[in-house]
């Protein structure tokens, strides 16, 4: 097990709980979304998964070592998060400075740094704007370079919290093509946290549902999703090809029902 938590607890200074009893792991090399409604504490989650917050109880665990006791470095390098907002990652004065930043931190030369920090942009496709001031980029660029940058750092596990948010359907499904680009062909472990459902079954191998605090459900998409009335007793909703086959169908149950338009056009053919 790559990265695991048991029984984990997180409460705020005043005693506020937000997080009980979380059973949470991730094998290497899955693709796995994190679901919840807002306010179900999956940044709070991912935030302890990172090191930047510590759990109140229970155990967090990255092969076997408790988080508590990995040297700072080692887990930044090894666990890279990418915040919602690229505006709160990016500091920079141009694209090729933030990218390098991590680099340098680890104890590269200005060369390698330089070098590493290239060939990252150039994985996100974003190596022709190394040079540009970042305030000139747009939402969707600075997505890819607060990656990069995360990306430079060479880490085992790439955590991002709402990767699409304030991305129009294009920019998302290249934003997500990018993410499973990283996962397949460099191995590396993906979570995401998403609101965007549709994404999930065409994406993601694996499903974690966050609600009140807990892990409610998990497992890959085509057992997650027939769970529809605790799917939707959790405030989230089926992807919206399967909620129109069950419409079509009037039996109220994704049992059989498709998850993404190639499942459901092969059902059709079968009908």
């Amino acid at each position: 097990m790559l990265l695991q938590t048991d029984e984990l607890d997180f409460a705020y200074p005043d005693g506020t709980p937000v997080l009980s009893k979380v059973n949470f792991s991730l094998h290497r090399g899955s693709f796995t979304a994190l679901l919840g409604p807002n306010g179900c504490g999956k940044t709070t989650l991912f935030k302890l998964l990172t090191g930047l917050l510590r759990p109140t109880g229970g155990s967090l665990r990255l092969e076997g070592r408790e988080l508590a006791s990995i040297p700072t470095r080692e887990l930044r390098r090894r666990v890279g998060f990418v915040f919602q907002d690229p505006n709160d990652q990016l500091f920079s004065p141009t694209v090729l400075q933030d990218v390098s930043c991590g680099p340098v931190n680890l104890g590269l030369s200005p060369a390698d740094a330089h070098t590493r920090a290239m060939q990252c942009l150039a994985r996100v496709g974003m190596a022709e704007a190394a040079k540009k001031p970042i305030h000139h980029l747009s939402f969707g660029q600075k997505k890819r370079v607060a990656i990069a940058g995360v990306l430079a750092m060479q880490p085992e596990i790439l955590i991002l919290d709402e990767p699409t948010a304030g991305l129009d359907p294009l920019g998302a499904g290249e934003l997500m093509k990018l993410l499973r680009q990283l996962n397949q062909r460099e191995t590396i472990t993906v979570l995401m946290a998403t609101h965007d459902v549709d994404l999930v079954p065409v994406y993601c191998r694996d499903v974690k549902v966050l609600a009140a605090g807990s892990i409610i459900l998990n497992g890959p998409p085509s057992v997650v999703f027939k769970q529809s009335q605790r799917i939707r007793s959790a405030g989230l909703r089926l992807p919206r090809i399967a909620h129109l086959f069950e419409i079509a169908s009037g039996n109220g149950s994704a049992e059989d029902l498709p998850m993404t338009i190639g499942s459901g056009l092969k059902l059709l053919r079968h009908k």
